[in-house]
């Protein structure tokens, strides 16, 4: 960087007298053309040449006196550029460490996304299997219950239809006791019956 400091105030000298001596070699027939209207030119008289001299050393001395504090600004400005510059690039490498934490965040979120719908369809399929084996118990359940049912509904069933056929029995029997019983039958039956109760 001191290199092209160096050479940027080396090209600034070599501009400044090369200024300098355009400028007296374009003054020199300004000059020796100025005079009075109507007066003949005389050439180059020597008050011209006082009057480049003049201009040369007012050249020179502003020169001199504005080298320094135009380099200062210039430097000033060179420094305030590359201090700019500077700050550009920290806030630059700073927007690309918030741009990569952003991409890092966002690839954190999409694999909690992720995460939580995995969690969700587990938790979905969890569910779901609980609420089979709840289904299957539920059924077993009421598979028995309706066994039970039927057994008892069977039994009863049987004991009412064995009760209709012994009631039916007795009044068949009855009725052919009562056509087939004699008068004697029946003495002969009071007979047994007082003979078993006496003794």
């Amino acid at each position: 960087m001191k290199v092209q400091i160096f050479r940027w105030k080396c090209s600034f000298a070599a501009g400044a007298l090369t200024l300098v001596l355009l400028l007296l070699c374009v003054s020199g027939p300004v000059f020796a053309a100025g005079g009075e209207p109507g007066e003949a030119s005389a050439g180059w008289v020597i008050t011209d040449t006082y009057r480049v001299m003049n201009f040369g050393v007012l050249f020179i001395a502003l020169f001199l006196l504005l080298r320094k504090p135009v380099a200062r600004a210039l430097k000033g400005r060179i420094t305030t550029i590359r201090e700019e510059l500077a700050s550009l690039e920290e806030k630059k490498k700073a927007a690309e460490a918030k741009l990569a934490e952003y991409d890092a965040m966002m690839a954190e979120l999409g694999e909690k996304s992720e995460a939580l719908l995995a969690e969700y369809v587990k938790q979905g399929e969890d569910a779901k299997t609980r609420i089979l084996k709840e289904a299957e118990i539920a059924a077993e359940k009421l598979k028995e219950q309706a066994s039970r049912n039927i057994e008892h509904e069977f039994l009863q069933a049987k004991a009412t239809l064995k009760a209709e056929i012994v009631e039916k029995a007795l009044a068949r029997a009855e009725a052919i006791i009562t056509q087939k019983i004699t008068s004697e039958d029946q003495d002969k039956l009071v007979d047994e019956y007082l003979e078993k109760v006496v003794v």
